[in-house]
């Protein structure tokens, strides 16, 4: 910048040194509810280029894994957070170096302020490299950064299968990425020292109780959070036995007509489970306050209020690769048997595959968890948080009764249990509405007059 030296006003020019502009990146808003989550692992490192839209970094909430993508193009300069370190919604994760334009460098309008832009100074220029070094230094073992963990979702996938720590490898690819190939060059070369003679080691005692540590998996560390919070509610169990058997003779003779009809790979059978995710809606319609929300006020907690939600959004426990995951169906109420287990047959899919998408796993308003797929009869389940109630489902089971006549038959009985938030749902309120979807599954053709 130099002056005229008529009116001494600074004069704007152009230089050949690069200029750049320092953007902050915000970590946006990842689901309902959701203030933090902890970073997977970083696709970028200091110095690295990036495209808008290209994948910075995945982090875990506790409802989904998600991968951030760039806002910007331009060079990283600061990475906030290392991996494993939780980062707050709505705060900076990592600074991008965008370069300025031609627009930018020239003079500002009069009476405005040139933009903040910075130009490499002398302390920040790079140190003049040694003409020489010593000969007899030794030479420096190359250090594992942040680099280690840069890779594509395939090349993380076949590190998992493999049973491989990504952050152990040395990336061969651009920016240090971690390739497929580098994998497998690792596993080789794990195999190669395993087939070589181990040094025989000191005999140990059997009597001698043996440890080791491990750390707990992001999803695990997720659960173990949002599990603490959900147990500082306070639970009351509530348990019933509903008969199965007019439901095992509807589902069968509903699949035998599904059976029949072209399904083209979607829906080929019927389970009981969507038929007590109707039944639970049919309840909440009698008792909405088990479809409610609490809501603490951090500026008055001593006045919590009750948040009444009218569509019914039920979550469903599933046990997935990755650990346990609750992807909602959506506004029960508006649908049919058959509309509920094609919806559930798509998010059991997803949660397979390890592909649920964050909005599969928001605005739940009450869930139920069938543990009898597993073989559990009876159990206790948690609440889960911003909701007041939540079903368990036991094994269904063969036993003999008594009939109206006292005659022994055979009927498939199963236990349900339902944990609700005694804060704001008393027993009977629980009981009565555990009745009507018990009375409602023990003669499903009601189902039928609320078709909707």
């Amino acid at each position: 910048m130099g002056k005229s030296p008529q009116s001494g006003v600074p004069r704007w020019f152009s230089e050949s040194r690069r200029l750049y502009v320092v953007k902050p990146v915000l970590l946006a808003d990842i689901g309902e509810g959701i203030v933090e989550c902890e970073v997977i692992q970083w696709f970028v490192e200091p110095g690295a280029r990036v495209e808008e839209f290209s994948p910075l970094c995945e982090v875990q909430s506790d409802k989904a894994s998600v991968e951030i993508t760039s806002r910007f193009t331009g060079t990283v300069k600061k990475l906030y957070y290392e991996a494993g370190e939780m980062a707050k919604v709505g705060k900076p994760f990592v600074d991008i170096d965008i370069q300025g334009s031609a627009a930018e460098e020239e003079a500002p309008p009069a009476g405005e302020e040139a933009p903040v832009i910075s130009a490499p100074t002398e302390a920040q220029a790079p140190a003049p490299t040694p003409v020489s070094a010593p000969a007899e230094s030794p030479a420096v073992p190359k250090q594992k950064g942040k680099s280690a963990s840069i890779s594509t979702p395939a090349v993380r996938h076949l590190s998992k299968e493999l049973g491989v720590d990504i952050s152990d490898i040395y990336g061969t690819g651009r920016d240090g990425r971690v390739t497929k190939e580098d994998i497998l060059k690792f596993v080789q070369g794990k195999d190669a020292a395993a087939g070589s003679p181990a040094p025989t080691a000191a005999p140990t005692n059997p009597s001698v109780q043996m440890e080791t540590r491990q750390p707990l998996t992001p999803t695990q560390q997720m659960m173990f959070k949002t599990m603490s919070r959900s147990l500082t509610i306070p639970h009351f169990l509530y348990a019933d036995e509903v008969d199965f058997s007019d439901l095992v003779r509807l589902r069968g003779r509903l699949n035998k007509v599904l059976a029949k009809a072209p399904h083209d790979g979607q829906l080929a059978k019927l389970s009981y489970l969507p038929f007590i995710i109707k039944a639970v809606s049919l309840a909440l319609y009698q008792f909405p306050i088990l479809n409610a929300r609490v809501e603490l006020d951090a500026a008055a907690a001593n006045k919590p209020t009750l948040v009444m939600r009218a569509q019914h959004n039920i979550g469903v426990a599933m046990d997935a690769p990755q650990g346990l995951v609750v992807p909602v169906i959506k506004d029960v109420g508006a649908l049919n048997i058959v509309a509920i287990a094609a919806e559930l047959h798509r998010l059991q899919a997803l949660a397979q595959q390890g592909k649920l998408a964050p909005a599969d796993m928001a605005g739940g308003t009450i869930t139920v968890s069938n543990i009898g797929n597993i073989g559990g009869t009876y159990l206790s389940p948690v609440i889960v948080e911003r909701e007041v109630a939540i079903l368990g489902i036991g094994r269904m089971r063969t036993v003999p009764a008594f009939d109206e006549h006292d005659n022994i038959v055979k009927k498939q009985i199963c236990n349900f249990s339902w944990s609700a938030d005694h804060r704001v749902v008393d027993g009977a309120t629980m009981a009565r509405a555990a009745d009507v979807v018990r009375s409602v599954v023990e003669e499903p053709d009601v189902m039928v007059m609320h078709l909707r």
